[in-house]
């Protein structure tokens, strides 16, 4: 049977560690039982959810615009109405659902509006501007290009009268975390920043007890479960889907179609040897090991260096041990690669299942001009999407903050078509512009703790996602921003991703102090 044919068999059913050695005792903490049980719901649903649905989206920018006003405005006057906020000492800060912060244990020199003058807002983002994973630099540009435009429109004005411009100074880390931390300190030290973003979970982990003993938001856009801790780490928020979920996503899809598939998988890996690529691992070993079917699923895996330029010889073995799934636990480039190898070495032809993971959801790395021919080669691969819409994809033509985005990167000078990750970066400026404006409307105005505050009251609707998932938090009892995700299946005749089902886990993840050891949250 051809890979196409199994896979599309597959979405039928779907619908109606490092090295290995992980033990159990550390895994046992890897895997959230209310996102197992809420996913295993909805996957048996049989609950199909269509890519775009104009009856519940607005049908113009202005329409979105109108709605986002609303929403800032009910999270504003449930902040006010609950008298969230600093307390008068200027000791504490306090918000939904028990989210603390004491700020008496913020250094002496702390200031809550440092990188804030009466005319500008300066954030700072190393990000990976060469190297093999440079193509993430876009994420940074897409943001700094949609905060431009609402800095250009004048939309950043406080309750104080104060309106601001938003810099964002971006510096190169190569991908590289021993380069991010000497960037995060120059960020913190000589910029003076009021916040930071950070591009690679390796660093977010280099970084994040740093942000948040010296006080200062940390914004990192990756989806490590290490981001939803809000006890230990108040100031550091996760802007996706976490990895430790999408694992779950994948074991349940394979566990729920094992017998369709003759009652035994092996599942093999390709993992990039960093924390990213680790999270992604150790939470699937998780959901094996506490599986009622662990004796029918093995897992094997292959690792690859985040600078590697090939990876043919680790694909080459994983082939010969000839898997039923292959799971691309890796980023960037080696998406593509990925199809590509599965394509030309006997993979294609043997598995029943393959899957991209979400940070690969565009079409750019999967479209018929990133891997060659007719496009055949990547027909049929599943991702478990994030809920991002496929910004590049021509079936988002005529959405209309599809349109407006695109737009807006065009007038900053950029192609969108040149890389998907601008249309991930310019979901993400719009993500912290909606964070600035309530920020601004709450009393004091734009402040440190006040965006803190407004990021944990989030509840918005997110244009980006595609509709079913939503986009919010509540101090600390939800602290995932996303916890949605759409299951898709590429099309090389539409040359898109077409949504089979929709997982919408919102408040269901618990919160997760990380254990680095464990690669688990204790």
């Amino acid at each position: 049977m051809t890979v196409a044919a199994a896979l599309a068999a597959a979405g039928v059913a779907a619908c109606g560690g490092d090295d290995g050695a992980t033990t159990a005792s550390e895994t046992a903490g890897s895997i959230d039982e209310g996102v197992r049980e809420g996913i295993s719901e909805q996957l048996e649903s049989s609950t199909t959810v269509a890519t775009e649905d104009a009856a519940v989206e607005p049908a113009t920018i202005e329409g979105w615009e109108a709605l986002w006003a609303e929403e800032r405005a009910a999270i504003v006057a449930r902040v006010t109405e609950n008298n969230w906020g600093k307390s008068a000492d200027g000791t504490t800060v306090t918000g939904p659902e028990g989210y603390t912060i004491d700020l008496s244990k913020c250094p002496t020199d702390w200031s809550d509006t440092e990188g804030l003058t009466d005319t500008s807002i300066k954030i700072g983002w190393p990000a990976p501007l060469s190297g093999a994973q440079a193509d993430f630099g876009a994420l940074p540009k897409g943001a700094e290009a949609f905060l431009s435009s609402y800095s250009e429109r004048g939309l950043f004005k406080d309750v104080n009268g104060k309106q601001r411009t938003v810099t964002v100074v971006t510096r190169d880390d190569g991908y590289d975390p021993a380069k991010t931390i000497p960037l995060v300190d120059e960020m913190l030290d000589a910029e003076k920043v009021f916040g930071t973003a950070t591009m690679i979970s390796p660093g977010g982990l280099s970084t994040y007890d740093k942000t948040n003993q010296r006080c200062v938001p940390q914004f990192i856009t990756t989806g490590h479960p290490a981001w939803g801790d809000p006890v230990n780490h108040p100031w550091t928020t996760g802007m996706l889907l976490s990895y430790s979920t999408e694992a779950v996503l994948w074991g349940s899809f394979i566990e729920q179609n094992l017998d369709a598939w003759g009652g035994k998988a092996t599942i093999a890996a390709l993992v990039m040897n960093n924390d990213f690529g680790k999270a992604y691992e150790a939470s699937l070993r998780a959901f094996i090991e506490q599986s009622p079917r662990k004796a029918d699923m093995e897992l094997i895996t292959e690792v690859i260096e985040p600078q590697a330029p090939t990876i043919k010889d680790q694909m080459t073995t994983l082939g010969s041990k000839n898997p039923q799934v292959y799971i691309a636990m890796l980023t960037g480039t080696t998406c593509t690669q990925s199809i590509t190898e599965v394509s030309e070495n006997g993979m294609k032809e043997q598995l029943k299942a393959a899957f991209l993971p979400s940070v690969c959801k565009a079409s750019s790395f999967v479209a018929k001009d990133k891997v060659g021919g007719d496009g055949m080669a990547s027909d049929g691969w599943w991702i478990v999407g994030g809920g991002l819409k496929d910004f590049n994809a021509a079936a988002f033509d005529t959405d209309p903050w599809v349109s407006y985005a695109r737009g807006v990167l065009a007038d900053a000078g950029y192609d969108y078509k040149a890389s998907g990750n601008f249309g991930w970066g310019i979901s993400l400026g719009w993500q912290l512009a909606q964070a600035f404006l309530i920020a601004g409307e709450l009393p004091g105005g734009l402040t440190r703790t006040n965006f803190n505050l407004a990021i944990r009251s989030m509840d918005m609707t997110n244009p980006a996602l595609v509709s079913g998932v939503k986009f919010n938090m509540d101090g600390n009892k939800d602290a995932f921003l996303i916890e949605g995700a759409d299951l898709s299946q590429w099309s090389a005749a539409d040359q898109s991703w077409k949504v089979q089902s929709i997982v919408e886990l919102s408040g269901k993840s618990k919160l997760c102090a990380w254990d680095a050891a464990a690669h688990a949250c204790a």
